[in-house]
């Protein structure tokens, strides 16, 4: 087996995010799964840093996540690692979700996936814009300047 079984907790985390879009509101959706992808999930053979939402119909999708199978897992219940996996949120959530999309430069995407107390698999989704380059060069420089001044006002 590849690693530890993750009962509850933090499976995954999109550090790339944060630094890529700012997050003006967060939301937390269930995943639809098949029994093989939650067992490699709970063995954190997942990566979601490429992930976003799309629209199919009047549905949420999660594309851009990659599920890997287990590699002691039975040929005939092998999956797609890359296929849409529906979101499940309440239709008024949708909705808010998808008039987002509609907007000039937002995107929706994951930036957390943990097992909850009961055990199912949610899926914190960030609703932000992209960051230009200026931005990002402010962001850095600004988190250096908090860094140094606290290693001054500690010594």
């Amino acid at each position: 087996m590849p690693r530890q079984i993750i009962k509850s907790g933090q499976v995954s985390e999109n550090r790339k995010a944060r630094f890529l879009y700012s997050i003006e509101d967060t939301i937390e959706a269930g995943v639809s799964l098949t029994g093989a992808e939650v067992k490699s999930i709970r063995f954190g053979l997942v990566n979601i840093t490429d992930g976003f939402v799309q629209r199919r119909g009047d549905n949420l999708f999660l594309a851009g996540i990659v599920v890997q199978p287990l590699p002691t897992a039975n040929k005939a219940i092998r999956f797609d690692e890359r296929r849409g996996r529906q979101l499940l949120l309440h239709r008024n959530q949708i909705n808010r979700l998808a008039g987002k999309l509609v907007e000039k430069g937002a995107t929706i995407v994951p930036l957390k996936m943990y097992f909850n107390s009961r055990g199912r698999l949610k899926i914190l989704l960030g609703i932000g814009f992209g960051k230009k380059q200026h931005d990002k060069r402010e962001m850095i420089k600004r988190r250096e300047w908090e860094r140094d001044k606290a290693r001054v006002l500690k010594k």
